[in-house]
């Protein structure tokens, strides 16, 4: 029996396409408009952005106006066969007839035609546009739900930094001579490598010529790791900060707290590392050491390293520590800040953490000491402030000395206070009373769950009930 060959697979298909995307060079070329309307005026305007010799043919003065402004010859008449000679495309907002009649004209002068709300009889049609010049983002649903388009470049634009446009205008500055100065094609490749990440991670920033040189001198060594201290959040993955959303993409190993929840960890690309470093109050958990020595260690063998914590890693996030073991061992790190628990908390009840002449100030106060205990350098005369709202982290077990020591330093025991369980996720719940009888009313509350408690008279009204975040909002 003889041996089967193997066979050689072709490579996938692309799948049908209503439209073939392209971008179409007009710089110095003619351009014709025909009609006026808004839509064609915004499409004048788009012309003109594009380098094109537009030509507006607006049928009359007051159509004229519209174009008022625009860089374009605008004439307050009606089209005719000489206008469209040498022009690159046609655009016509015309009564059907006239607008059939207009596309023939320019078709015959080797234009193409696009009919304004007509994307049958055109030759081309105009997609939703993000502009990050010289990036620039086309969409297009091919006229079935231009609104869906739009929603889509909101989205494309929430997460797409502004400044990405400088950086890939010193691309375009930098290639010129990049060849000569780096002639190994491995060495170019680095470079555009690290370029590139270096611009997604600083895209905040105008390049330099220092980030040139230091990307041409690194061209030939490793890339260099870096640690990221990011904010996950209170927990619903709808909180991270644009910022955050970029770095877990970005990231190439994520060290996570036990409270970051999997739809957040869903956002990092698919090949990124995910190693839970467990830091869970009052519970087993990593010590910090072995965070530190770690987040040391896989930046140095060149990872791109997030250490991601739940809340705001400056707020009871032990981010000093992180930060002195990055400084001490040469390790380049950086801080995206979060929404911490007690925004999350307060904002998924609805409720404000300040409050004129009630409300004037906000503490964020740890209920656990190192040692696992009520810490004994807290500022009770500070607590027992009325005008105050105290936000009280990690409460679980300290929560019954807490309320006694505050009331014995004289804050009211009818102060309102709130103890809320996993904050802004869908299984948020609270509970609600006077300070004197929250312990109690905490101790109903899921044990499993991460625990914030808000006192003070800006949470006055607050019912005693459980609670989802989708019925709190």
């Amino acid at each position: 029996m003889s041996a089967r060959v193997p066979e050689e697979r072709a490579p996938g298909r692309i799948g049908a396409l209503p439209n073939l995307p392209v971008f179409h060079r007009l710089r110095g070329r003619k351009a014709v408009i025909a009609g006026a309307s808004q839509s064609a005026a915004w499409k004048a305007e788009l012309l003109a952005a594009a380098g094109a010799e537009v030509t507006v043919l607006a049928g009359h003065a007051a159509g004229a106006r519209l174009f008022a402004g625009l860089d374009a010859t605008v004439l307050p008449r009606g089209w005719a066969e000489a206008d469209l000679a040498g022009a690159a495309i046609a655009i016509a907002d015309l009564p059907g007839g006239e607008g059939a009649l207009f596309a023939v004209a320019a078709r015959r002068a080797g234009a193409l035609v696009n009919l304004i709300d007509r994307p049958e009889a055109s030759d081309f049609t105009f997609g939703t546009i993000v502009n990050r010049a010289p990036i620039v983002i086309g969409i297009s649903t091919d006229g079935a739900a231009p609104m869906l388009g739009q929603a889509i470049r909101g989205l494309i634009e929430s997460v797409l930094p502004r400044g990405l446009s400088r950086w890939a205008a010193a691309a375009r500055r930098w290639r010129a001579t990049l060849k000569a100065e780096l002639p190994d094609f491995a060495a170019r490749r680095a470079f555009w490598t690290r370029f590139t990440q270096r611009a997604l991670a600083e895209a905040d920033r105008a390049p330099t010529e220092a980030d040139r040189a230091a990307l041409i001198a690194g061209a030939g060594r490793a890339a260099p790791g870096r640690v990221l201290l990011v904010g996950a959040g209170p927990g619903d993955p709808e909180l991270l900060t644009l910022r955050a959303a970029r770095a877990l993409r970005q990231a190439t190993v994520i060290l996570h707290d036990d409270l970051v929840g999997p739809d957040i960890l869903d956002l990092a690309r698919r090949e990124a590392r995910r190693i839970a470093v467990g830091k869970r109050g009052h519970g087993p958990s990593c010590r910090q050491s072995e965070i530190g020595a770690l987040m040391v260690r896989l930046a140095r063998e060149g990872e791109q390293v997030v250490r991601l914590k739940g809340g705001d890693p400056l707020v009871f996030g032990r981010a000093a520590e992180e930060i002195a073991a990055c400084i001490a061992a040469g390790v380049e790190v950086g801080i995206v800040p979060g929404i911490s628990a007690a925004q999350g908390a307060a904002a998924a009840m609805g409720r404000s953490l300040t409050e004129r002449k009630l409300a004037r100030r906000v503490q964020f106060v740890t209920g656990h000491g190192a040692d696992g205990t009520l810490p004994r350098d807290i500022d009770w005369a500070a607590i027992a402030a009325p005008d105050a709202t105290t936000a009280l982290y990690m409460p679980r077990r300290t929560l019954a000395a807490f309320v006694a020591k505050a009331r014995a330093a004289g804050l009211d025991p009818e102060t309102p206070a709130v103890a809320v369980a996993s904050a802004t996720r869908p299984e948020q719940a609270h509970v609600a009373g006077p300070l004197r009888s929250l312990p109690a009313l905490a101790a109903t509350l899921d044990p499993a769950a991460p625990v914030i408690v808000l006192i003070g008279q800006a949470m006055r009204g607050v019912g005693c009930e459980t609670r989802s975040t989708a019925e709190a909002a």
